[in-house]
């Protein structure tokens, strides 16, 4: 019996949701593995062409682009089906976690430690896989390492836009024509009018909660507010929507500091998004009986501008990329998207990972079982754990 295309999305997402520790770049190598190499749901160039327009818009990169690959293989809910399955297994652990252990602190356990190591592994793993497809020849090859180092020197979502922009650019210079067996269309099944109603929804959100908020006193408008502007208006993802939380809700009183640094802790310890940071959040703001719901309300409020973007910008980005100056441009943005993860292999994968030439040993094994062996993403993060845990008994 066949299943329905966003049922299988759902399945599919909801074991990455499950196994997919490392952070946003390691997810994008997880997502990658799955649906370019092993599932072909898509090409390496449109894989690529799409993590290029997340990397543009505000919010979670690689939820984002999981939410990109849901609506090319299952419309609209399938997209729905692809965020829910990979974000709901750590949203339950987060809301869980402000519920009963918020005294726990993962940030010393050995297993943490293998996990952390194993993303560089998946982070190697996709950089040279990309490369070999995206950088043929020595000016995207030079490209992509000169995005590298200026994404190093200026660290951030800045260094970030502006290695794609000069990504671009270049691309200008490259030859326009593509072989036709090299570029898929992206088909996307929904309408260019409920693309053009879900952004400009996400606009309006974004200026008339506020007023809502304060025009109506509610205090639950109001914390719906604040997180769906920090998932509006945040570049880089990950971690860099740790302030606009904190601001959000420890500047008002609303969540004590240790609380929220305990949280934060937690989250670099479950898989999935770090966006999910936000159930734990709503949990707290809101005691039992209602922290679930609390959590799950904080958890859609910072989601939402995320799933908007990319409904609304999709269908135009699959149109404009079949253009052949765009295509070129393209090209130049797909090597500059391989020298930002190659930069990001570095900084912050290994620098936080790799301390002790043990560590790096660990992190040859699970390359090698990832890349050449091939051995499933469960069973190698069930190896990475339980490495780290025996490196930490014997003090490695």
């Amino acid at each position: 019996m066949t299943r329905h295309p966003a049922v299988e999305v759902l399945a599919v997402f909801f074991r990455l949701g499950l196994t997919s520790f490392g952070g946003p770049i390691a997810h994008l190598g997880y997502f990658r593995e799955e649906f370019v190499v092993r599932r072909r749901w898509l090409s390496e160039a449109a894989y690529a062409d799409l993590v290029a327009l997340c990397q543009f818009l505000p919010g979670p990169a690689s939820s984002q682009v999981g939410m990109g690959i849901g609506l090319l293989r299952a419309g609209l809910p399938g997209a729905g089906a692809a965020w829910l399955g990979f974000t709901l297994p750590s949203a339950l652990l987060m809301i869980l976690f402000a519920l009963l252990v918020t005294d726990v602190d993962p940030g010393s356990a050995g297993w943490l430690r293998g996990l952390k190591i194993m993303a560089v592994a998946v982070v190697a793993q996709a950089v040279d896989g990309m490369a070999r497809s995206l950088c043929p020849d020595r000016v995207r090859a030079s490209l992509a390492a000169a995005a590298a180092v200026l994404a190093l020197l200026a660290p951030g979502s800045g260094g970030q836009l502006a290695a794609i922009m000069l990504g671009g650019a270049v691309g200008l210079l490259l030859p326009r024509e593509a072989p036709a067996g090299q570029r898929e269309t992206l088909l996307v099944r929904i309408p260019a009018g409920l693309a053009a109603g879900a952004l400009l929804l996400c606009v309006l959100l974004l200026l008339g909660l506020p007023l809502l908020a304060e025009g109506t006193g509610s205090t639950a408008l109001a914390i719906f507010d604040r997180f769906y502007r920090a998932g509006a208006l945040v570049f880089g993802g990950g971690h860099v929507v740790l302030p606009l939380l904190q601001s959000a809700v420890v500047a008002p009183g609303w969540v004590d500091p240790d609380q929220f640094l305990a949280g934060y802790a937690m989250a670099q310890a479950v898989p999935g998004p770090l966006f999910t940071f936000a159930a734990y959040l709503g949990a707290v703001l809101h005691p039992a009986p209602n922290g679930i719901a609390g959590g799950l309300l904080c958890l859609g409020a910072i989601f939402l501008p995320s799933f908007l973007l990319v409904l609304g910008t999709l269908p135009f980005w699959a149109s404009l990329r079949r253009r052949p100056h765009v295509r070129a441009v393209l090209a130049g943005i797909n090597a500059a998207v391989v020298g930002i993860l190659l930069a990001a292999l570095y900084d912050p994968v290994w620098v936080s990972s790799i301390h002790r030439p043990a560590d790096f040993a660990l992190a040859m094994l699970l390359f090698l079982l990832l890349a050449i062996w091939r051995l499933p993403v469960w069973l190698v993060v069930a190896t990475a754990a339980a490495g780290g845990m025996a490196l930490s008994a014997w003090s490695l």
